[in-house]
This record gives C-alpha cells, sequence and structure tokens, in this order.
C-alpha cells in the first residue's frame, strides 16, 4: 500500500514573492512561535531558499524594534 505524503508547498513560491520586506511585521509574526522564536522549515513549509529570506527579514525587524526578541 503506497502512503500519500502530504507535502506542504512554500507560500512565497506559489504567491510568487519575489521579495520578502521586513517591514511587513504582521506577515513575520506568522512565522514566529508563541515564545517569539523562529518556526523551523519543516513546520512552517517553506522551500530553503525563502526560509532563509525569512530567517533574514525576522532578524532584520527584531534589531529594528519591529518584532521581539523575547515574548510579550
Amino acid at each position: 500500500m503506497i502512503e500519500a505524503t502530504s507535502q506542504k508547498q512554500c507560500f512565497f513560491c506559489t504567491s510568487n514573492v519575489k521579495h520578502i520586506d521586513y517591514k511587513n511585521a504582521d506577515a513575520l509574526r506568522h512565522y514566529l512561535n508563541p515564545q517569539a522564536k523562529i518556526i523551523p522549515r519543516k513546520k512552517s513549509g517553506c522551500c530553503a531558499k525563502h526560509q532563509r529570506k525569512l530567517t533574514e527579514a525576522i532578524r532584520r525587524a527584531r534589531i529594528m524594534g519591529l518584532l521581539p526578541f523575547v515574548p510579550e
């Protein structure tokens, strides 16, 4: 019996996003867990390329004060 695997598709690839903006804090909050940690690639469903860009955008937003380093 062949088991079907439900692999998530990368949101950024499917919606054809070219640039992940660090100033869009509301969109980046979806990729943080309640402890304000970045959700890993297996849970977020992002491809490796977009996960790296997403991580960089979250780090920049944290430095700018748009996202928290620790939970609020």
